[in-house]
């Protein structure tokens, strides 16, 4: 019964190796000579001009997720587009395809309009 978890146990010990090794290796093998100018929070010379913890407005998230939420929706367009020639050629289930498919992109549209309409989409 052991022999059966061999290969799982394989997979581990070469997943924690490629893990690992470059890290120690990085450990031991790379120079250690902290400065004044390494120690600084930046190393481009600036001094930063801000608090690092200032607070960011609302709309920079709100529009990411409103992209993220389009784009992953729109990725699920893909996978249907790739078979609808297979649909087509089979004939049965063609039509029922193609109208999920808009009520989807209805869906999508409408709650584009929406966020339009409620100004989440407007930058001032």
């Amino acid at each position: 019964m052991l022999e059966n978890y061999f290969p799982v146990l394989m997979f581990i010990l070469v997943g924690l190796g490629f893990g690992l090794v470059p890290v120690i290796l990085g450990r031991v093998l790379a120079p250690y000579r902290p400065g004044t100018e390494k120690q600084s929070p930046y190393e481009c010379g600036f001094e930063p001009f801000e608090d690092a913890r200032m607070k960011f407005d609302v709309r920079y998230y709100l529009i990411a997720i409103l992209f993220i939420l389009f784009d992953l929706e729109i990725a699920f367009l893909f996978p249907w587009a790739t078979v609808f020639q297979e649909f087509i050629a089979a004939g049965d289930a063609a039509w029922f395809v193609f109208g999920s498919v808009m009520v989807f992109i209805a869906v999508l549209v409408i709650g584009y309009v929406v966020e339009w309409k409620n100004g989440a989409l407007d930058w001032e």
